[in-house]
């Protein structure tokens, strides 16, 4: 059985960030689906499974002051930390955990997730994220998930991952949250291949 935190450590110090498949300079769909929830500035925003994604760099430039970068892997982390220099970085909460044991020290105005959810292929960790999830999201909050579309790759840097389309990945979040607005994305890998995402933004009801 692997390892997941030996998993991830060891991709990144084999990787720099720009050499992953799932590497994007400006992360669109998802600063897109950010935008569309309204946030204020000073909104608590969790990006989960970030590691060494520009997604923060770019919530920083858009001025998010609460910003939290969650990930299994302290590699990952200190990568993106790096690639922000030392004054920028000290303006997030940098967490190295493991988001199914994840217990969070604020509730969140906005969940996002493009890195995770997909490679919980048995159901006792995806009920683990979920109950994390719940414990993490505010009433009200914004919950941003995206997967593997269900024509997209069935694994990613080694491991098995699980396919969704739009309602399969809805129906596990249950009727406390709203479906809010989907999107099919084909992200362009660094060396030109194609992988059909799904997105998925929901609402926590209050």
């Amino acid at each position: 059985m692997v390892d997941p935190r030996r998993h991830w450590e060891q991709v990144y110090e084999t990787k720099t960030a720009d050499a992953v498949s799932w590497f994007q300079a400006r992360p669109n769909t998802s600063l897109a689906f950010i935008a569309d929830s309204e946030l204020s500035p000073d909104a608590p925003v969790i990006d989960v499974g970030g590691g060494a994604s520009t997604l923060v760099d770019h919530l920083l430039d858009l001025g998010y002051t609460n910003l939290s970068v969650l990930d299994i892997s302290a590699q990952a982390l200190a990568q993106a930390k790096a690639r922000l220099g030392a004054a920028r970085a000290r303006r997030v909460h940098w967490l190295v955990q493991d988001v199914t044991r994840f217990v969070p020290s604020q509730p969140y105005a906005l969940w996002h997730d493009r890195a995770v959810f997909h490679f919980l292929t048995d159901e006792a960790a995806r009920s683990a994220y979920l109950t994390a999830l719940r414990r993490s999201v505010a009433p009200g909050g914004t919950v941003i998930v995206a997967t593997f579309a269900t024509d997209g790759p069935t694994q990613c840097s080694g491991l098995k991952v699980t396919r969704y389309n739009a309602n399969t990945l809805n129906a596990l979040f249950g009727s406390e949250f709203e479906r809010m607005a989907t999107a099919r994305d084909m992200h362009v890998t660094p060396w030109g291949s194609i992988q059909a995402f799904t997105y998925l933004r929901l609402r926590r009801r209050e």
